[in-house]
């Protein structure tokens, strides 16, 4: 049983380290939230809403096409044809030529210009609001995927240093220095090592395919755990970084705009509200007798005024500046409940920074003690658990630090200067 786990153990090291020795881009974090807003097939597909909104600017600066209309009556009864012609000639018949043209007034071409243009900028704005979510994903996959990494380095220390005091208590066995029960649970406490680098190492090999996913990259990616986490350091106070995500945060640009457009958008209504006149030429010869004439037309505005459209328009500035309101209340509360974690978190991570050497200076003194006969197997494998646990919590302590600080960068909308 024992040869089957090392055996499955030892072939996904080298599975993983064969998928690390092929990897061909190391990330930092700043790196892999620049990659994806790069390479994101989701992102390269959101910003094709900007160039579809282009293209209805092109659609609003197109004036009306002239209409091209033609009427044709035939005399039917051969009794009343001219005298000596037949049907096909044209003194027995008619025909109508007609062209005219919708006149666009100077109000309503305007501001169906602006309200296109308006919609431009509000698709960059979704678009810069989905690369600010994004970069929440990728960044919080990147802290997963870096602690994972640390854990197991951690793992594979322990797991290599007790697998040398397994040797050690084996030959101590043999010298009948130690009995076979204290040799048996060093062994027990190495196989539990072995099952845990197995799962770490999954979880591991899980959230970089999760990353490169996230990240659009074909290549395969590794995390860079030697440089500097946190390049951008929040030290602004509370009510300064409020006042400055207000001015800043991408749906808070993306709500005004919205409003905006809307505001652009009863303009344009309200200028539809005027009839649109239609104006043209008639050429019509009548049997063989040639008129020519001028046709004009417009609509009597007793019924449709656009006053439906109008009202919508005005409903929708109206939603538009109630949905800024609550994003102003949601950016409030996002960051100073981010800013106190991420204040609280650093707080915790200063403390486990003692916790760490008691720990260490512990385990140094039992295992010197124990390899020189003053203590027990069972206090040198309790020391071995509780510092090996104590990085773990460590970990879990520096990762939800990590966390929270990607958070506040999310939360005022710096995350998008990385």
């Amino acid at each position: 049983m024992k040869r089957t786990i090392l055996l499955a153990v030892t072939t996904l090291i080298l599975t993983c380290m064969r998928y690390v020795a092929t990897a061909q881009t190391t990330y930092t974090l700043a790196a892999a939230i620049d990659t994806a807003r790069v390479s994101s097939p989701v992102l390269k597909a959101q910003y094709m809403n900007i160039d579809a909104s282009q293209a209805d600017v092109i659609t609003a600066k197109l004036r009306p096409n002239p209409n091209l209309n033609n009427q044709t009556m035939q005399l039917v009864s051969s009794d009343r044809f001219a005298p000596g012609t037949r049907w096909s000639s044209k003194d027995n018949r008619q025909v109508w030529y007609q062209v005219t043209k919708p006149i666009q007034w100077p109000n309503q071409r305007k501001y169906k210009i602006e309200t296109a243009n308006k919609n431009v900028t509000l698709a960059n704005n979704v678009y810069q609001e989905n690369v600010r979510n994004l970069s929440l994903q990728v960044g919080n996959s990147w802290i997963t995927c870096w602690v994972l990494k640390k854990r197991l380095a951690l793992l594979n220390d322990s797991r290599g240093n007790l697998d040398t005091l397994v040797k050690i208590n084996e030959l101590r066995y043999k010298n009948q220095v130690i009995t076979q029960t204290d040799l048996s649970r060093t062994r027990v406490l190495l196989d539990q090592y072995n099952l845990q680098l197995s799962v770490f190492m999954q979880d591991y090999q899980n959230e970089l395919q999760n990353l490169q996913l996230l990240t659009g990259t074909t290549d395969s990616v590794d995390i860079d755990t030697s440089s500097v986490v946190q390049s951008i350091e929040p030290t602004a106070t509370l009510d300064s970084l409020i006042t400055l995500t207000m001015e800043n945060r991408t749906d808070v640009v993306l709500a005004k705009s919205n409003i905006d457009e809307r505001s652009s958008n009863i303009k344009f209504q309200q200028a539809m509200a005027v009839p649109q006149p239609q104006l043209g030429v008639i050429y019509n010869p009548q049997n063989s007798v040639p008129y020519i004439g001028f046709y004009g037309a417009i609509d009597l505005p007793f019924f449709n005024r656009n006053q439906g459209e109008i009202k919508k328009a005005h409903i929708q500035e109206q939603q538009a500046e109630q949905e800024l309101s609550a994003t102003r209340r949601q950016v409030m509360t996002d960051v100073a409940t981010s800013y106190k974690t991420y204040q609280l978190q650093k707080q915790n991570l200063k403390k486990y920074e003692g916790i760490l050497q008691q720990s260490q200076q512990i385990l140094d003194n039992v295992k010197y003690a124990y390899l020189r006969g003053g203590t027990t197997i069972i206090d040198f494998l309790d020391a071995q658990r509780n510092w090996y646990d104590t990085r773990l919590l460590y970990y879990d302590a520096l990762q939800s630090y990590y966390q929270s600080y990607v958070q506040l960068l999310f939360a005022t909308g710096l995350i998008n200067q990385l």
